[in-house]
């Protein structure tokens, strides 16, 4: 590893977790990433994701995605053409957003690979509990910002870096697909380096704007 993989920083550092895998952290955005020989096979992490019980209709889902869909929904003209991105096997907030009277695409390279999706410009993006996923995120975020539009919103939901000494135990870093974890400095790093406008909205939830 001689780079950061979100703001492509040479200036990252290795540690290693109680669990005996190593991680890196960048001393630029402040990301903290797996090391890559940890990675699993793209066949377990599937099977990983179909055990997620994400149903369409399930209100407790449907309400937890609406902390997105809500605030980005202000920003946004009735009718907007939107994607999903990393929308999963259950498309719940795309379902939420239709039926608010937008036009969404979905994306995901396992349950709905629409290579097509990469042929047009949106004026908005989800990208809900899936950029903690991405092996390469520098990459995405550029792919994001190509399939953005003058203008357009991207809106983020990954819960962000807990404190170093927490991370160790920290839940979300368990989950054996996720491997890349993000703190509200890596977001500023990303929105400069897009010159994208950044407003944070939660601890877990972002908005950007393409200028």
């Amino acid at each position: 590893m001689n780079q950061c993989i979100v703001c492509e920083s040479k200036l990252i550092e290795s540690f290693q977790t109680s669990d005996n895998k190593k991680h890196w952290k960048c001393l630029r955005c402040f990301a903290k990433f797996l090391d890559k020989k940890h990675y699993i096979n793209l066949d377990i992490e599937k099977e990983r994701y179909l055990e997620h019980e994400n149903i369409i209709e399930d209100d407790g889902y449907r309400n937890f995605l609406s902390r997105l869909s809500t605030p980005l929904k202000d920003k946004l003209l009735q009718g907007s053409k939107g994607l999903d991105f990393g929308c999963g096997h259950g498309p719940a907030l795309a379902d939420i957003l239709i039926k608010d009277g937008f036009d969404v695409d979905l994306y995901d390279p396992f349950f709905f690979p629409d290579e097509d999706v990469f042929l047009k410009q949106y004026d908005f993006i989800t990208c809900t509990e899936t950029a903690e996923h991405f092996f390469e995120p520098a990459k995405e975020f550029k792919i994001l910002h190509s399939l953005l539009k003058k203008n357009g919103w991207l809106g983020v939901m990954t819960n962000t870096l807990t404190t170093d000494d927490a991370f160790d135990s920290w839940y979300y870093r368990r989950d054996p697909t996720h491997v890349c974890f993000y703190s509200e400095e890596t977001f500023k790093v990303i929105a400069e380096q897009k010159n994208w406008l950044y407003e944070p909205i939660s601890k877990d939830i972002a908005l950007f704007q393409k200028k």
